[in-house]
């Protein structure tokens, strides 16, 4: 049996995944209180709509903010080698996936603005069917990694 890919996202990447998290939670917190001004000034809602809205927001915030970035984190693998691109991932359902480097067609890095502030960068893999992403290397990585991906395709390219 093949070995699990072994390098790591960067731990900033568990960072930045906590803040998104944060804002989503922050949107159902709004909508939360969205329900309690209808409850207040529109029409009343039962109370227990009320408590079991606010359990859910609760639940759902620890998960989003705690809990799934920390295994999601833990959970991320890759491996490059001279012949494809293996990556590792998820938290329920686990995820391999080879890249066969004669299939790879272009190779990208991306920066949104919380990645970017925290220096770092995620690689896009696409092939003609498909794009796979290495989410938050550090930029240096990101970069090296691009280039070595992108060499390596154009070998297997030329051995074809």
């Amino acid at each position: 049996m093949r070995p699990e890919p072994s390098k790591k996202i960067d731990p900033k990447g568990l960072k930045v995944w906590r803040i998104t998290g944060g804002i989503v939670s922050f949107v159902s917190m709004l909508i939360l209180a969205g329900l309690f001004t209808i409850h207040l000034y529109v029409h009343a809602i039962p109370y227990w709509v009320l408590v079991v809205s606010c359990l859910l927001v609760i639940v759902f915030t620890i998960l989003q903010v705690w809990v799934l970035p920390k295994l999601r984190w833990r959970k991320w693998r890759y491996e490059v080698s001279e012949h494809e691109v293996e990556l590792k991932h998820g938290v329920i359902t686990v995820t391999r996936t080879l890249i066969p480097m004669v299939r790879v067609q272009h190779v990208d890095t991306r920066q949104g603005p919380l990645l970017r502030a925290n220096q770092l960068s995620s690689v896009t893999i696409s092939t003609a069917a498909t794009t796979h992403e290495i989410p938050a290397l550090s930029n240096e990585i990101a970069d090296e990694l691009r280039d070595r991906i992108s060499i390596l395709a154009r070998m297997a390219e030329d051995d074809v």
